[in-house]
């Protein structure tokens, strides 16, 4: 009989310490996550010294805890998998250099994870992926339409040129006094308002990029103008204004990619992954396309996790993609050439 396959997933790329622990690439055995949000919520966003200082404190505890649960010491996993990049240098060095103790310590193989390959392979612990599928990347920090060619193989079709989705929903949600992350409160807020505002849809024609820099600009000088006015804008109205616009650009992209790249799946990926107003939006408009399945992600696998590194870790594992000792964090890696 064949022995299942056990990889420990490490993620530190930002304001989460994470370790997890999947079996046979698909089954989550056991998934911890010690979160910084209220340490980082009196700043209104994350500060990468004190970001870094948690994960020191935090990392063995957290690969403790996952191993605990799972039920298995060291000697039983086959690899360890831990973010590589992109991230915050600082956070990523604490990860990586745990992941390099932990490999040569009990001689496993070291497999470093792109992070946004994690996010989509996020997708594969609930359902199996299906090639060529399309990933649409949606977080504080990425906003990318990635052609998944092959396992392990990723092809970038279309990127954010400035402000990300989910950086453009936390300087909102900053505008209009709301704590941060400001996503979720945005997203609430909106689903008790109208979308009566004509705000922007940037659609640069010819490309599958993105850019949110100028509506996000542009709820702010609404704002502005109606408060020299006298005037008042109701805050939900202006959310769901604000989400209507992100939202239509996302799945109509989204949409157009699906059917021109011919593939027979879509990948909800990424924090924002857990936007109500996105995740029905995009199943409705793949009601329209029965060819094409939908995969979305549950909320506890949207935001940064291990569970995810280890999923895409195993990928790598198995087409013999290790790394040695000599791995370091690498804020800029490009999941292309990974």
């Amino acid at each position: 009989m064949k022995k299942d396959q056990l990889i420990l997933g490490i993620e530190t790329s930002c304001d989460e310490t994470a370790a997890a622990v999947i079996k046979n690439g698909k089954e989550i055995v056991s998934n911890v996550v010690a979160s910084q949000i209220e340490s980082h919520k009196r700043f209104g966003g994350v500060v990468p010294e004190i970001a870094s200082r948690h994960h020191v404190e935090q990392i063995t505890l957290v690969l403790e805890e996952a191993l605990s649960q799972a039920g298995i010491g060291y000697e039983d996993l086959d690899a360890v998998a831990v973010t590589e990049g992109p991230g915050l240098v600082g956070a990523l060095l604490i990860g990586v250099n745990a992941a390099k103790a932990v490999a040569f310590a009990h001689g496993l193989p070291l497999v470093g994870v792109h992070h946004i390959a994690g996010h989509i392979y996020a997708n594969r612990l609930i359902e199996e992926i299906h090639y060529p599928a399309l990933s649409l990347v949606v977080s504080g920090g990425h906003t990318e339409l990635v052609l998944v060619e092959a396992p392990g193989v990723f092809k970038v079709i279309g990127e954010t040129r400035d402000d990300a989705a989910g950086e453009a929903y936390d300087k909102v949600a900053r505008t209009l006094n709301m704590p941060y992350p400001g996503g979720p409160h945005i997203d609430r807020l909106a689903h008790e308002g109208s979308p009566t505002l004509d705000l922007p849809r940037a659609w640069l024609e010819g490309s599958y990029d993105f850019s949110f820099s100028g509506l996000k600009s542009a709820v702010i000088n609404t704002l502005h103008n109606a408060e020299q006015r006298g005037e008042t804008i109701e805050p939900a109205d202006l959310a769901a204004s604000f989400q209507a616009s992100v939202i239509e650009v996302l799945v109509t992209k989204t949409v157009k990619a699906a059917k021109e790249y011919g593939v027979e799946q879509v990948l909800l990926a990424g924090g924002v992954a857990a936007n109500k107003g996105l995740r029905t939006a995009l199943t409705e408009a793949f009601t329209e396309l029965p060819d094409v399945q939908l995969v979305i992600p549950p909320l506890s696998l949207c935001t940064d996790n291990a569970a995810m590194i280890g999923a895409a870790g195993s990928v790598l594992f198995e087409k013999g993609r290790v790394s040695d000792l000599s791995m370091n964090g690498n804020p800029g890696l490009d999941i292309e050439t990974m």
